[in-house]
């Protein structure tokens, strides 16, 4: 009995990184440097001493923060080969990574730690550092022209209205969301092309993209991913779950739990998913569009004013005029131009435009006019609940990317205006007399926008 314990047969106590036996070495799972165990039962020495290296993975699998270093870099690229090949190496310091190819196996870090291989993050298997719009584009440390910004941002438009037909308002503001580095959320009657709209800007930029259908039964895991423990590594691995994309498409959000609803607030807000401890970085450029649809609520789970905070902007597609929908007839009537649709720009190029909008300038007097403007909301009669400081931050933002899609590089009132209804119409909550009123918030903002008094140009 003494050499029964003596060999290590105790309670079993599994743990993140291994298993440990009551305080004896496990006879099933045993480090690379450990005593070949069980010789005197004819197990051969030379059989259990050849272990898989700590540093080498499974295609399609990510590492765990705890397999390096303490203080490694953060910022290193980790590649592992497509399934059915040989997994490659893994770069000392690697800490967090993000997929590029979810449905292949292949892993990536982001943007720019993927810039020294010549291969952007999310953009498969093309090489967009040879197209024209790359090399405009330049290094991390320049600033793009705003004549990038115009001229790509035209193709974008150009190939969406020839998928959207009559709502070329829509795809503007759907691009200066992409820009302005916010989420989407399409909110609209059926039928009107909420998620044929998502699907054509996610077509038209060469990156990764993955599409969720929410259900009543999909999991917070089948967003984030999870950790499942592998024995040849002897440690767990995380498997990406489908937020990992550049381009993240949400078809009926609130058709989902709020548990699962929840699980996009740390990926939309800061652009990581935590799972199990560890922290892994999403793919840059890195947008969420969701749609919802107000009728039929049964059964359904309304977004959290947390949550719906978090979407830069909200739209609604409306119904066509006579003569887009005669078009439509034409051009949807036999086959879908979206199979058709060929990207017409890539991440890289979409990281340079979102860098380009950053640097667009504005005065202190359109800050203070942005300020006053979400200032009102909490102030006004006709509102129970006001616009968030996180709404103030996203309608500058998308002010300067509305400036950057006209060709200026600075910011007038007229583009803070222009997109102030699509940012905080979603935020506000109206009291009840405003609703029997029969006044929406987008009323609302417009008399705020009224009031609330213009920068003159001497200020």
């Amino acid at each position: 009995m003494r050499d029964f314990f003596a060999r290590g047969v105790a309670f079993a106590q599994v743990r993140r990184g291994g298993a440990k036996w009551g305080g004896f070495r496990s006879p099933l799972l045993r480090s690379a440097g450990a005593e070949p165990l069980g010789s005197s039962n004819g197990d051969d020495p030379a059989r259990i001493s050849r272990k898989r290296a700590p540093g080498r993975l499974r295609p399609g699998t990510m590492t765990p923060r705890s397999a390096f270093p303490e203080g490694a870099a953060r910022h290193t690229p980790v590649v592992v080969e497509r399934c059915g090949g040989r997994s490659s190496d893994i770069d000392e310091g690697t800490t967090d990574v993000a997929i590029t190819e979810p449905t292949e196996g292949r892993l990536v870090h982001d943007q720019d730690a993927a810039a020294g291989d010549g291969q952007p993050a999310g953009t498969g298997d093309a090489h967009p550092s040879s197209t024209p719009a790359a090399h405009e584009a330049g290094g991390d440390g320049e600033v793009p022209s705003l004549e990038l910004v115009t001229r790509v941002a035209g193709q974008l438009s150009r190939a969406m209205n020839s998928v959207i037909e009559g709502k070329p308002d829509v795809v503007r503001t759907a691009i200066t969301v992409l820009l302005a580095e916010g989420h989407l959320l399409l909110e609209d009657v059926p039928g009107v092309g909420k998620t044929m709209l998502a699907k054509t800007l996610a077509r038209s930029i060469d990156c990764s993209v993955r599409r969720v259908q929410f259900t009543p039964d999909l999991l917070p895991s089948d967003i984030t991913g999870v950790s499942v423990f592998n024995q040849d590594v002897r440690d767990f691995e995380f498997r990406p779950g489908a937020i990992f994309a550049n381009v993240v498409v949400g078809d009926e959000i609130n058709r989902a739990s709020p548990k699962t609803q929840s699980a996009l607030l740390e990926c939309m807000e800061e652009g990581q998913v935590t799972v199990d401890g560890q922290t892994y970085g999403l793919p840059r450029p890195f947008i969420v569009m969701a749609t919802q649809n107000p009728i039929e609520m049964e059964g359904t789970y309304p977004l959290p004013e947390a949550q719906r905070d978090r979407f830069m902007a909200r739209i609604s597609l409306g119904y066509p005029s006579t003569r887009a929908e005669l078009a439509m007839l034409d051009t949807h009537g036999q086959t879908s131009p979206l199979e058709k649709l060929e990207p017409v720009t890539d991440a890289a190029t979409i990281s340079a435009m979102i860098r380009a909008v950053r640097a667009v300038y504005t005065s202190p007097a359109i800050k203070q006019y942005v300020v006053d403007l979400t200032a009102s909301t909490r102030t006004s009669a006709a509102l129970r609940l006001g616009a968030s400081p996180r709404a103030t931050l996203q309608l500058l933002r998308a002010a300067r990317a509305h400036a950057a899609l006209e060709g200026r590089d600075h910011v007038l009132p007229d583009d803070v205006q222009a997109i102030a209804v699509a940012v905080l119409a979603h935020r506000i909550i109206p009291t009840g007399e405003t609703q029997l009123a029969r006044k929406s918030t987008a009323d609302v903002l417009h008399d705020l926008m009224r009031r609330v008094p213009v920068p003159s140009a001497n200020r």
